[in-house]
């Protein structure tokens, strides 16, 4: 596929060593010019506002580098379990500085302690950074884990004054562990180096519009994810750039926080998975609707799970009133394995639908249709100078455009395997495709290709994301993607809550089995509805629409279906839980 071509960003005399040296130099140019503003919401509904100079920022980095670096040694693993904060950013980037390796993670007290648990067993930290009003908190989850190596300190209360020195790190030199979620696996750490976090910010910054003095990046994603990460630190620090950034938890409660935060910010671009748009056009009301201008927003990123062109729609029909531009809304693809970003649509145009035809969809062939079943899909644009190919994953064979296959990846973006998983890596970074006349068979620049695990099509030039392998649903030799049934059932009765239902598939004597799990709809006037009504119109509105029969169907509490640390559905997580409960139940 054809990228989008690459513009420079960032002054020619800018470093290139890393974030760290780049927050050291752009201290020196900005000085007490605003770096990172952060609205606490937990003293003032209505938001306090919190703000770092660069220079501020950049002395709070000296003194947790000055802080970490004499208890470690190079190579050793920080974790950072701390809140959305101003400290968070500046402990993230100290780790930088002082060269050792970060791990951005969150504190304990959700319902993802084991996770959390899993990945300091995994990286094995030397130190744990954290603010001070988390410090007995982490200490009892330590030892109620057995987790007892690590010195856990208080970012906050670590002394500034004293510029940190040491030479600047390689381009290849491990920069932080990007932790991956949502598998049935063991949580696994992608390596980033730092020059493929500079590479990314840079494709970022050039594909979203983000520049000096005129843009903001507004972000409530988790700094613990790939995307919140780069939305609120590497391309603002990359670029000299403002960033503002709110609590999950602020947007949760009161999504208009951040539908506010763009309007008080001109020239905002942010992100956010495709469920948010949604929660935030049904939370949002006409009296904070009044209020906002949305007209300088620049971009929408929309990623991290399957953009639907429901959640598009019902978003800008909503908020265009406020002057809101569908051209802004910018549907991405991309994974922690290349960073975050991959692929987007191209600025200054309005997402493409496409309908295909389900059932050849399923077969691997993408026709456009009407008035059969079929699958609506949001195009995700090209590849933002890097390169992507379609491939058939049993023999590492390009396919041509039309055809369905698995999503590989190549170009400086691309993480350097997965952090003590020596096979798995060599499973899935630095692979060649069978194409021995394609002078890309090796990657860009010799580097291998990055197999995604995702499966894509390609149309007209534009990346098409149709699913995961892992999760496809063969039943009959038929294939069959899971977001589809979900989706036929959340339309199939209104007691069935949007955005909380999985499908996937168990074994059976005669082959593989449907399962569907649901939660039921929160609104008080489907109340009245029995399970039975509710499972009979989901399986009805399956087999009529997908020619599939559902084995079973559970239809949970609001809050009762596993999710990941970013708030989607966990098909995985669910399996595990049914097995699990029939295993049970079968014992009994």
């Amino acid at each position: 596929m054809n990228s989008h071509s690459a513009v420079p960003v960032v002054p020619r005399n800018a470093p290139r060593e890393s974030l760290a040296t780049l927050l050291r130099w752009w201290a020196g140019e900005l000085g007490d010019e605003p770096a990172l503003t952060r609205l606490d919401y937990t003293r003032d509904p209505g938001g306090v506002a919190e703000t770092l100079t660069w220079r501020e920022l950049d002395a709070m980095a000296d003194a947790v580098a000055l802080r970490v670096a004499p208890d470690t040694a190079p190579g050793d693993r920080i974790a950072i379990m701390a809140g959305q904060s101003l400290a968070y950013v500046a402990g993230f980037l100290g780790v930088l500085r002082a060269r050792r390796i970060a791990v951005p993670l969150f504190p304990p007290g959700s319902p993802h302690d084991m996770r959390l648990a899993a990945i300091l067993a995994d990286c094995s930290p030397s130190l744990i950074l954290t603010t001070s009003d988390l410090v007995d908190g982490i200490n009892r989850f330590r030892h109620h884990t057995g987790s007892r190596g690590n010195v856990v300190v208080p970012m906050d209360t670590v002394d500034t004054g004293k510029p940190y020195e040491d030479k600047p790190p390689r381009l290849d030199e491990l920069a932080y562990l990007q932790y991956t979620s949502g598998s049935t696996r063991s949580p696994a750490g992608v390596m980033v180096s730092h020059g493929n976090v500079l590479a990314n910010a840079r494709q970022a910054a050039q594909c979203y519009g983000a520049q000096r003095g005129r843009t903001v990046n507004v972000s409530w994603l988790p700094l613990f994810h790939d995307m919140g990460l780069m939305l609120a630190v590497a391309t603002p620090v990359l670029l000299g750039a403002r960033a503002v950034l709110l609590d999950p938890t602020a947007f949760l409660e009161r999504p208009g926080r951040w539908l506010q935060a763009l309007s008080a910010n001109p020239g905002a671009i942010t992100a956010a998975p495709s469920f948010a748009y949604s929660y935030a056009a049904a939370r949002c009301s006409a009296r904070e609707r009044a209020l906002l201008r949305l007209d300088d927003v620049v971009t929408l990123v929309d990623g991290s799970e399957q953009v639907l062109p429901s959640n598009i729609d019902r978003f800008h029909n909503t908020f265009a009133e406020c002057g809101l531009r569908r051209e802004t809304h910018r549907p991405s693809y991309g994974l922690a394995e290349a960073t975050v970003l991959v692929t987007a649509n191209q600025a200054g145009t309005a997402p493409r639908v496409r309908t295909f035809d389900a059932r050849t969809l399923a077969a691997g062939r993408a026709i456009e249709t009407v008035g059969v079943p079929s699958s609506t899909l949001v195009g995700c644009g090209r590849p933002v100078d890097q390169r992507v190919r379609i491939v058939e994953p049993r023999t590492c064979k390009p396919l041509p455009d039309g055809r369905v296959g698995e999503i590989w990846v190549s170009g400086p973006n691309v993480g350097l395997g997965y952090w003590g998983r020596p096979k798995e890596t060599r499973r899935t970074f630095g692979l060649a495709l069978d194409a021995p006349d394609d002078p890309l068979a090796a990657g860009e620049d010799g580097r291998g290709w990055l197999r995604t695990g995702d499966l894509g099509v390609v149309v007209d030039g534009e990346l098409f994301v149709t699913g995961r392998i892992k999760d496809l649903i063969v039943i009959d030799g038929r294939n069959h993607y899971p977001q589809d049934i979900e989706l036929t059932v959340e339309r199939a009765h209104p007691a069935v809550r949007r955005h909380s239902v999985a499908a996937f598939a168990i074994p059976g004597d005669e082959g593989e089995r449907l399962v569907v799990v649901a939660e039921r709809a929160r609104d008080e006037r489907t109340w009245g509805t029995t399970t039975p009504d509710v499972v009979a119109a989901a399986r009805a509105a399956v087999a009529s629409t997908h020619g599939v029969s559902v084995h079973d169907m559970w239809l949970l509490e609001p809050g009762q279906t596993p999710r990941t640390s970013s708030g989607k559905i966990s098909r995985a997580a669910s399996r595990v839980q049914y097995l699990a409960h029939v295993r049970r139940s079968t014992a009994s």
